[in-house]
């Protein structure tokens, strides 16, 4: 059994989860009525439509943090403190200009220009020390946690949906049929979270594409692997992992003004994010963009099927395929071939 999870991790996990959806189904108390089989099947996909895009937002903090923790080695526990100052300016940003797409491009600059100073400052001088960087980072992630408190307080606050996105929109699912007309009734989704699902989708297929067909992805691998041998080619290789590393912090701040779209920001989220970024790449595989987005699609549909049939075990839920993938396959899902 061993051989075949590490042979085939994709498919052992697409096993897992329908074992898991057939147990459900076998020990699931049944329908009493026709009504009760509508209103759990509308209850069902709602929870796999929110699992989905839940996990596209795990997937773009997971992206960066990937880029950053697994690939360049750095071990970057501020990266929470980086989403939730992104989704802070978006919403200033948003707020007093009432352009939305506009608080993506400010988040991202912003942030990123943050994630330069820190690769300049503090990672460029621990290098292959991850005790200080862990360290120096819970440290920096506990000011910027202390400085956001002190500018937005500990209030709730929420990125109001453009008029254009706002509203739900019907998918091709019928959850039943109207009694009064005899037509079907489609399955109503907010239309907000399939764009950003579909935007998601399309950063992770542009970051891949990046890494392994064009040549600052070629270098981004090659100065991982061996960072003298490629410095003495002449390649200034600080230069790249300083832009790596901004990206993949410009990606936080994006994910923070996403998650206070359809979300909320609020003290706290940072640590939650996190601990979920972690979760997933440890799932996925270090270093891995494939890997972060399987990692962030199971964990994000744990979440909100453990929060619909079993509120009380979600959390354990998520933590629990963590241990199984730790088990059988330390190395993730999806293992970075160098």
């Amino acid at each position: 059994m061993v051989r075949f999870v590490e042979r085939h991790p994709i498919g052992s996990a697409i096993v897992a989860f329908l074992v898991a959806l057939l147990v459900w189904a076998i020990f699931a108390p049944w329908p009493d009525s026709l009504e009760d089989l509508v209103g759990r099947k509308k209850i069902f996909l709602n929870a796999l439509f929110n699992g989905i895009t839940l996990g596209a937002l795990y997937f773009l903090v997971a992206s960066g943090f990937t880029l950053i923790f697994g690939l360049m080695k750095n071990v970057n526990l501020a990266h929470g403190s980086l989403y939730m100052l992104g989704g802070y300016i978006g919403y200033e940003v948003a707020d007093a200009t009432g352009w939305w797409l506009l608080s993506f491009v400010v988040a991202f600059v912003v942030v990123g220009a943050l994630g330069v100073l820190l690769q300049y400052f503090v990672f460029r001088r621990m290098e292959g020390q991850d005790l200080k960087q862990t360290l120096v980072t819970i440290g920096i992630s506990i000011v910027i946690a202390d400085v956001m408190l002190w500018i937005w307080g500990g209030d709730f606050y929420q990125i109001l949906t453009p008029s254009w996105l706002t509203g739900p929109v019907e998918l091709p699912l019928i959850t039943g049929i109207s009694r009064r007309s005899g037509d079907y009734i489609y399955l109503t989704y907010p239309v907000v979270r399939l764009v950003i699902l579909l935007a998601a989708i399309a950063i992770g297929v542009g970051m891949w594409l990046v890494l392994n067909r064009t040549r600052i992805g070629m270098l981004v691998r090659a100065g991982v692997d061996d960072r003298d041998m490629l410095s003495a080619t002449g390649v200034r290789i600080q230069r790249v992992f300083i832009l790596v590393f901004a990206f993949g912090a410009g990606l936080a701040g994006v994910a923070g003004v996403i998650g206070g779209t359809f979300q909320s920001m609020a003290p706290g989220e940072d640590i939650r994010f996190l601990l979920a970024s972690l979760v997933v790449v440890i799932v996925g595989g270090m270093g891995s963009i494939p890997g972060a987005a399987l990692g962030a699609l199971l964990i994000g549909l744990a979440e909100q099927f453990g929060s619909v049939y079993a509120p009380t075990y979600a959390v354990v839920l998520t933590f629990l395929i963590m241990v199984v993938v730790l088990a059988f396959r330390p190395q993730g899902l999806v293992a970075v071939r160098r």
